[in-house]
Order: C-alpha cells, then sequence, then structure tokens
C-alpha cells in the first residue's frame, strides 16, 4: 500500500501542474518559454536524478534495446503531452477547461491502450463501458459547474 503515497504525489503534483504550467507561460510572455522550463525540470529531475542514483548502484550500463526504446517513446509522449497543453493555453484554452478534459480522457486512453498491451483473461464487465461514461460526463460536470473566474 507504500505506493499510494506515490499516487498521492502524482495527483498533487499533476493537479497542479495545468495552472502553474499557464500562470508561468502568461508571466513569460510566450508559451515556448514555459515549454523550455518544463524541459528543464524534466533534465534536472528525470536525467540528472537517475543518472546519480543508477551510477551510485553501478547499473548505469546494460539498457536492452526494446525497453530503451520504448521508454524513450513513453518519454517523448510526456513531453509532447506538456506541449500540447502549452498550446491549448495559447489557443485560448484555460486550466479550469484544458486540465479536466485532459484528466477525465487520459484515463480512458490509459484503459484501452492497456487492454490492448495486455488483453485481458475475461471479457471486461459492462460497467467497465459505464466508467467510461462516468469519467466523461464527470469532467463535463467539471467543467460546467466550475467556478466562475
Amino acid at each position: 500500500m507504500r505506493w499510494l503515497i506515490f499516487v498521492l504525489g502524482a495527483v498533487l503534483s499533476w493537479g497542479a501542474y495545468g495552472v502553474l504550467l499557464h500562470r508561468g507561460q502568461v508571466v513569460l510572455g510566450n508559451p515556448l518559454k514555459a515549454l523550455l522550463c518544463v524541459g528543464v525540470a524534466y533534465f534536472l529531475i528525470g536525467v540528472l536524478v537517475p543518472v546519480g542514483a543508477l551510477a551510485s548502484q553501478g547499473a548505469l550500463s546494460n539498457f536492452n534495446q526494446t525497453g530503451l526504446i520504448t521508454a524513450t517513446i513513453a518519454g517523448a509522449l510526456g513531453a509532447i503531452g506538456a506541449a500540447c497543453i502549452i498550446w491549448a493555453f495559447r489557443a485560448g484554452g484555460l486550466p479550469v477547461y484544458v486540465m479536466p478534459l485532459v484528466f477525465g480522457g487520459a484515463p480512458i486512453v490509459n484503459v484501452l491502450l492497456s487492454m490492448v498491451f495486455h488483453p485481458p483473461k475475461v471479457a471486461p464487465s459492462p460497467l467497465l463501458y459505464v466508467g467510461f461514461v462516468l469519467a466523461s460526463v464527470g469532467a463535463g460536470m467539471v467543467l460546467y459547474f466550475r467556478p466562475a473566474a
């Protein structure tokens, strides 16, 4: 159950991500400056920390090609997602609209893609599809009943 602490960390981090990213973009005056800052943060946290940790463990070698390619594609998708959020803001979207749509839609895509890579042993319950509808309706409700800005 210790993993739930890290889930909470991701929820808090990503929950604050859109609002702070939008604010930074507005203050910087250019979405590409905000994307550059995101890239620097990814480099500092996503490159230097694991290089240091792996080096201290003597595990900075023996990467297999499939894992390397797959993980790099995943990282690229994360960066593309960040860029898409930045461009959504640049095109006039506000965090109160953009982020519920992203976080409402992403779990649906995640489950569908997970089912492709890890096919279920038995047919999914019809309630899964009810959950898809509820996630969509939930994102819509968050948008509809958002606080006035």
